[in-house]
């Protein structure tokens, strides 16, 4: 049997897309159904491991969670991670193929739909449904013939398209109207629906604007669906980090934490569990102003390790960051972070510069960096081994889960300055030490990502920077949400706000298959 296909397109960037095709995985999920998404092209920096050691969007592998799917390569086979304004790392089927500018990426892409084809076949003959995800807006008139991601999809798919716009940001009804205007007749033909995002208020103030859009475009309104403040889903790029802007300063009972928000910041995702901690502020910062007094300040990971530091030396932060350290006020580097922090960054090859390079780090922790063609993804098991100044608080029988994306390797100076050994998934083996402390402990780096998302970590660092602060140690293991009950969380926002009945005739959907969930597990991984 092949699969249903229904997809999700947006008349901009981060409307919401990624979101509504979580809650619909989930929702499909829970009906039943084996579901796998999909998206042909992603551009973004915050990344996904999959268990055979690939690299999808994190949006996909996020998505393949709430279905209960293995993520795998087929479910987003192009990504580009952008190192600048006009170039990206192309990563197709889970593997680099080198740095190319937009006009080489473009005249590589006959070629690849072709492995778009092929991949979604192959989620297509593995599942029941399909849940395709667009990318920008499909209104793209400039990029219509060489399109790669929307209405080409959809007609691969022969797919119902699902438009969905943001109200929180104004001019929604232009901006569905406008989208349905620039699409050529057979591409406004697959429209089946609307869907209204992010919408905060009384709904029958909505209703007169509603009446218009469905008279004036004959399509229908499947639903407006509210607000979602704090949901606990990874974002899929920095775009959302612009409503982080101004967030405010912690109470002096709190714990305040300032990440860098670095030009080319990739997985910032890495602290969105620390977010949703009570008692805890975190602040994406890009000035020395707003750094200053903060409890802890995160170095988080980069595409472009070498600009961002010379950014951080230019606008003065590279030099509050290393006062801190001399003050014994924490810093913490995450993966491109940590190389910051180190002394030395090498790039004989100009793997990540134009031209070879080597640049002197901020010298706070005793490593070197030395970038090589060949890049590290894998999905790590780890151990604390109890230094810097939360590890005491960690405890080394805790088995800590996360994932290395990097380009070369990263050695220390001298022995015995590691954070963490790895235990399991190391390319290097297992026994394989990770990152490093300074000399007084007070600065800690490591390559590994996803770490905030262990409990018991977590729980050390805050209990660290509470006992430092003088203030009540509130850390509960557990206290925050678990990704699960988010990913239920919005299925059943889907389902109180969408008409359901209407989604599943759209798709084409009937009922479930009944299939035992372990053999519907097992079905996923044929992938």
């Amino acid at each position: 049997m092949t699969a249903r296909t229904v997809m999700i397109q947006g008349t901009s960037s981060s409307v919401g897309k990624s979101v509504l095709v979580t809650g619909l995985c989930r929702m499909l999920r829970q009906d039943g159904f084996r579901v796998a998404p999909f998206k042909a092209q992603n551009m973004a920096l915050n990344a996904y491991v999959t268990p055979d050691g690939r690299e999808i969007g994190r949006a996909q592998g996020v998505q393949a969670e709430a279905s209960s799917a293995t993520p795998s390569v087929e479910m987003n086979p192009i990504l580009l991670k952008p190192e600048g304004d006009s170039r990206s790392q192309v990563i197709v089927l889970g593997r680099s193929i080198g740095s190319m500018t937009a006009r080489e990426y473009h005249e590589r892409k006959p070629g690849l739909r072709r492995i778009v084809a092929d991949s979604l076949a192959r989620l297509r003959a593995a599942f029941d449904v399909v849940v395709i995800e667009g990318a920008g807006s499909p209104a793209e008139i400039n990029l219509r013939d060489r399109d790669i991601v929307n209405m080409y999809v959809a007609g691969l798919a022969d797919a119902p398209v699902i438009l969905v716009g943001d109200i929180d940001r104004g001019g929604v009804f232009a901006a569905l109207v406008g989208t349905l205007e620039l699409l050529e007749p057979d591409e406004r033909a697959r429209i089946a629906a609307f869907v209204i995002n992010k919408f905060r208020g009384d709904i029958t103030l909505l209703r007169p604007g509603l009446d218009f859009l469905e008279r004036r475009t004959r399509v229908p309104i499947l639903g407006v669906l509210p607000y979602l403040s704090r949901l606990r889903i990874a974002d899929e790029d920095s775009i959302s980090l612009e409503s982080r802007r101004g967030m405010r300063r912690a109470l002096p009972e709190e714990v305040d934490i300032a990440v860098v928000r670095l030009p080319r910041i990739a997985n910032h995702d890495d602290v969105e569990p620390l977010e949703h901690e009570p008692g805890v502020v975190v602040r994406f910062v890009e000035h020395v102003g707003e750094m200053l007094g903060a409890d802890l300040v995160i170095v988080p990971g980069s595409k472009s390790t070498t600009a961002d530091l010379a950014w951080l030396r230019e606008n003065g932060l590279a030099s509050v960051i290393v006062e801190r350290a001399a003050r014994g006020e924490p810093v913490i580097g995450l993966c491109g972070g940590c190389q910051m922090l180190g002394e030395r960054i090498e790039d004989p090859e100009g793997v990540e510069s134009i031209g070879p390079t080597a640049v002197d780090g901020l010298g706070l922790l005793p490593v070197r960096t030395r970038f090589a063609q060949r890049k590290t993804t894998t999905r790590v098991v780890a151990r604390a081994l109890g230094r810097g100044f939360f590890g005491a608080d960690v405890g080394t029988d805790a088995r800590l889960e996360g994932y290395e994306i990097h380009m070369g390797r990263v050695e220390a100076s001298h022995e015995n300055v590691a954070v963490f050994e790895i235990v399991d998934g190391s390319e290097h083996g297992s026994r394989a030490m990770d990152g490093a402390v300074g000399r007084d402990g007070i600065v800690v780096g490591t390559m590994i990502h996803g770490l905030f998302e262990n409990d018991a970590l977590r729980a050390g660092l805050l209990r660290a920077l509470r006992r430092r602060k003088g203030v009540c140690d509130q850390v509960q293991l557990g206290a925050i949400p678990t990704k699960e009950s988010e990913y239920d969380r919005l299925a059943r926002t889907l389902r109180e706000n969408l008409d359901t009945v209407q989604f599943a005739r759209l798709a084409g959907l009937s009922k479930a298959r009944d299939l035992p969930i372990e053999e519907t597990r097992r079905s996923s991984r044929e992938v």
